[in-house]
């Protein structure tokens, strides 16, 4: 009783707060709820049921793994709840995504009486995150003559857990809600400052855009009951600044739809557009949620005679409504022809690239979790039974252009690749399974990222990553009481889990404070690695890196892969030559300013920044690399030098070194095998087996940008021109300007 009465307490609290209870994921006060449901007459019998069925958090917590084995008691009627049958019970099981769930079920498949167990049958053949100890039960289940496991995996070989699925709306209607005009960061969504709070997503929903806002679209909904709410940016960019999958996550709690009537508050399908379209790396994030993410086009620059566009007294291209979509607008969306169409049924925009087979998956699947699990249960399925796989899913878009050479990105991910055949090069626009070498968890979006793992049923690291590390930066300036209450649970987590971590659960070693992005720059020891990290800044000196949102981070952490189209690159080159007043961030500077001169569009958005300065070192080569996340670009590549690429290397091994000297390694000599990779990487290169990364000279780029040093000759700033006429263009960090510009009008 003692855990439910603070429960209780805390239950008041929050509805002090205006909030419902939080969900439950501890395994002890769920044993006091059972205890309480299994006394007829306890006078909290009535709520512990109620908090059972609707509030516990699913997957591998502690509560999921006590609710799992209730259920099983009540299905195998050892015990028996009026409130519960034996098939509400396998209903409820079939919620709860994975871990202990699918154990019981295979226990009540393997051992029961069998009209039980052909029921736990039919519950499994829905499921979708199985691991390996799942499937070899069911292996073995198959080969010792089991007919519902024979059956069950008969299902899965014809992926009917997906097949079975309802299939995408035809059409949805939906009512417009301008969010801001101009690029709408993802912070207006879900702030920094809030970030303690991101676990509890009822009460980190508080947060989104204003408590105004969050009343208008209240009554939206209620006013639209039969119509869903599009999150919209008006003149501009969608989800810039980073994934935030919080900021998905909290416009779905106000916009979306339940993913179960049985876990609170995680809710799916949101939909968010842009004047602009969305930003790449939201985007992903947008696909993790089953949503839909449209660029609008409702906006566009205004041409004159010689079809150049018309520029106002600011300088800016003056820009015409193509349609409008105030809020309060009623638009429907066609899915099955892929446009958006108004309130009388007038083509207003093809929205075909928010469609694509495979997004249509994710839709349809309720996120693309469901999607990567299911199409390894398949292949498992079909190898089990051996019989020939005939995938269910739309086939990878794959694209290789004869005698066409490889950019450097194009190189990574066609070493990378999985499931492609060894002969086949693959160009940009290909949809490519990768392998992930390095992976990092930033500690503000962490304790999300446990999150996810639980609910996708993760215990431990893929072994085929390299390596992987749980930062503690962000909230190591600010060790408050949120901090600590939240950081040493995250780190003990993700310590058991597999990764480095940045406190030592066991307060062995000092707490390592430096930058995350810094800490995976050294950590990456391969030319030709993919990295992932939960922020936008994950831009590394060495293989390409992309920033993922906390369930992205979660998938690459328990599968050690992730699936993304290859993204087309620029190449920048550099001419002139750098003069001894000039700060290396100049040349940061100039290089967008120039670019901006040069092609009139941002050209980097969206696209991989190639960069040529072969003689930078790691850290030189990380401030450029950094910096490309505030030009909007998926990310960047510096191409290096054999000589400077092994330099790198050794700095980097004596950085890793220094933690393996601190304590930091795990039983698993995670980082003595990081040493050992760039040892053979050095290897490689000595003795001309595989040199340093370049592109091949028949490469084909979106653009070539050229940046001319003898041009800077006094120092760049980076403004947030926040006096823009164009309010699209405030605070996207796309204005570069020389000092004298400000002449002596410029204040601190």
């Amino acid at each position: 009783m003692r855990l439910y009465e603070s429960y209780l307490e805390e239950v008041e609290e929050r509805k002090a707060m205006g909030l419902h209870p939080k969900p439950i994921d501890d395994e002890l006060l769920t044993s006091e709820l059972i205890s309480q449901i299994k006394d007829c007459d306890n006078k909290h019998r009535e709520d512990s049921l109620k908090y059972f069925i609707y509030n516990i958090l699913p997957g591998t917590t502690g509560a999921a793994v006590a609710k799992a084995k209730f259920l099983k008691d009540i299905i195998l009627e050892e015990i028996t709840v009026k409130e519960i049958s034996s098939d509400f019970a396998l209903e409820l099981l079939s919620h709860m995504k994975g871990g202990p769930s699918i154990e019981v079920l295979l226990d009540i498949i393997l051992d029961a009486e069998n009209s039980i167990a052909q029921k736990a049958g039919e519950v499994l053949k829905t499921q979708v995150f199985l691991y390996e100890a799942d499937t070899e039960r069911l292996k073995q289940a198959f080969t010792s003559g089991n007919k519902i496991a024979k059956s069950i995996l008969e299902s899965y070989s014809k992926a009917e857990f997906f097949t079975k699925l309802p299939d995408v709306e035809k059409e949805i209607k939906i009512v417009t809600y301008i969010a801001a005009e101009g690029d709408i960061s993802t912070d207006l969504l879900s702030p920094g400052g809030e970030a303690h709070s991101r676990a509890d997503r009822e009460l980190h929903g508080k947060c989104m855009i204003s408590a105004k806002a969050q009343s208008e679209i209240q009554k939206m909904k209620k006013d639209h009951p039969e119509k869903r709410i599009m999150i919209i940016a008006e003149k501009g960019t969608m989800g810039v600044g980073s994934s935030r999958m919080s900021g998905v996550n909290n416009v779905a709690l106000w916009t979306g739809k339940p993913g179960s009537p049985y876990i609170p508050f995680v809710n799916i399908a949101p939909i968010v557009a842009g004047t602009n379209g969305i930003s790449p790396i939201f985007l992903t994030t947008v696909d993790v949620t089953g949503g839909i993410g449209i660029d609008l086009k409702n906006w566009a620059k205004k041409l004159g005679n010689t079809g150049n566009p018309i520029l106002g007294d600011d300088g800016n291209p003056i820009l015409e409504q193509v349609y409008s979509v105030e809020t309060g607008t009623i638009l429907t969306i066609n899915t099955e022809n892929k446009k958006l169409y108004d309130e009388k049924g007038n083509e207003l925009a093809d929205i075909s690239s928010s469609f694509t087979p495979q997004k249509l998956e994710f839709i349809k699947a309720g996120g693309s979790y469901a999607i990567v699990f299911g199409k390894k249960l398949q292949g498992f399925a079909c190898d089990a039974l051996g019989i020939k796989l005939k995938s269910v899913y739309a086939p990878s878009k794959l694209i290789s252009n004869e005698g066409q050479g490889l950019t450097a990105v194009e190189k990574i991910f066609n070493k990378n690749a999985v499931g492609i055949p060894d002969n086949k090069v693959l160009h940009s626009g290909s949809d490519v399974r990768v392998k992930v070498n390095i992976v990092g968890s930033q500690d503000t979006t962490g304790l999300m990222t446990t999150q996810e793992l639980e609910a996708m049923a993760a215990t431990l690291i893929s072994p085929t990553l390299d390596g992987a590390y749980q930062s503690g930066c962000h909230t190591a300036s600010v060790w408050d009481s949120k901090a600590k209450a939240n950081i040493p649970k995250l780190m003990k987590f993700m310590n058991k889990f597999g990764l480095i971590t940045a406190r030592d659960p066991k307060d062995i070693y000092h707490p390592m404070t430096d930058v995350i992005h810094k800490v995976l720059n050294d950590i990456t020891v391969d030319d030709q690695s993919i990295i992932i990290g939960g922020d936008s800044h994950t831009r590394m000196s060495k293989g390409v890196a992309f920033g993922a949102d906390s369930g992205t981070v979660a998938l690459a952490l328990a599968t050690g892969e992730v699936t993304m189209p290859i993204p087309e690159s620029v190449k920048v080159t550099f001419k002139g030559s750098m003069k001894n007043y000039m700060d290396f961030r100049d040349v940061v500077h100039a290089t967008q300013a120039q670019m901006l001169e040069q092609c009139g569009d941002n050209v980097f958005q969206g696209r991989i920044i190639e960069v040529h300065i072969g003689t930078l070192l790691a850290d030189q080569a990380f401030t450029f690399t950094d910096w490309t996340a505030e030009m909007k670009a998926k990310a960047s590549i510096c191409i290096s030098e054999d000589a400077t690429l092994i330099e790198s290397l050794e700095i980097a091994k004596s950085r890793i070194q220094t933690m393996i000297g601190k304590g930091m390694d795990n039983d698993e000599n995670t980082l003595k095998g990081l040493i050992d990779i760039a040892n053979d990487r050095i290897e490689q290169i000595n003795s001309g087996e595989n040199p340093a990364l370049a592109p091949d000279e028949n490469a084909k780029y979106y653009a070539q940008v050229v940046i001319d040093l003898d041009k800077i000759d006094e120092p760049m700033i980076a403004d947030p021109d926040v006096n823009n006429a164009d309010i699209s263009k405030r605070y996207t960090h796309d204005t570069i300007r020389p000092i004298s510009y400000y002449s002596s009008e410029k204040k601190n």
